[in-house]
């Protein structure tokens, strides 16, 4: 056999394993808040199929944050720090928020002495529609009511983070 053909398929092998070992990353920036696609989530302990289910989340539009990716599974955690991984196909882009603590008071504008929209209990969860620069409320939609949130009062956003 001649020198070429074995540059040849050293080349070839060395460019398929690279291939298949380099995981596919989104681009996107780490970690990020997104939200369950489905009512029914499985939440495993590894990047895959094999390994085994840690939790199953039943509830759509949850928020839940990723902070690693590999392939096409996100390492992900949820308000209450559990950590595990999720095919990305159950995650969608929409901003969601879950609310904390104790019942929270939806307002008509960005002001603690606002007018009342709704009182919301904790667990509840909504859309995250934008969060202004330099202002400590974040405009939210919860079951067809909208109106403003304190930050603090919800899991979903990070501390300076802001949505237009």
């Amino acid at each position: 056999m001649n020198k070429l053909f074995f540059a040849s398929l050293f080349a070839f092998i060395l460019f398929s394993q690279s291939a298949v070992a380099s995981p596919k990353m989104s681009g996107l920036p780490l970690p990020r808040f997104v939200s369950l696609r489905s009512d029914l989530v499985n939440m495993r302990t590894g990047p895959g199929v094999r390994y085994p289910i840690e939790w199953i989340y039943l509830k759509r539009d949850m928020p839940i944050e990723i902070i690693a990716e590999f392939d096409n599974w996100r390492k992900v955690r949820d308000w209450e720090g559990s950590e595990g991984w999720i095919h990305q196909t159950m995650l969608s882009g929409q901003r969601t928020i879950r609310i904390s603590g104790i019942k929270r008071t939806l307002r008509n504008k960005e002001s603690k002495d606002a007018s009342a929209v709704a009182h919301i209990e904790s667990g509840v969860i909504g859309k995250l529609q934008k969060c202004p620069k330099r202002s400590e409320y974040c405009y939210v939609e919860i079951n067809r009511y909208k109106g403003w949130l304190k930050r603090g009062e919800f899991w979903g956003i990070y501390a300076g983070e802001h949505l237009e």
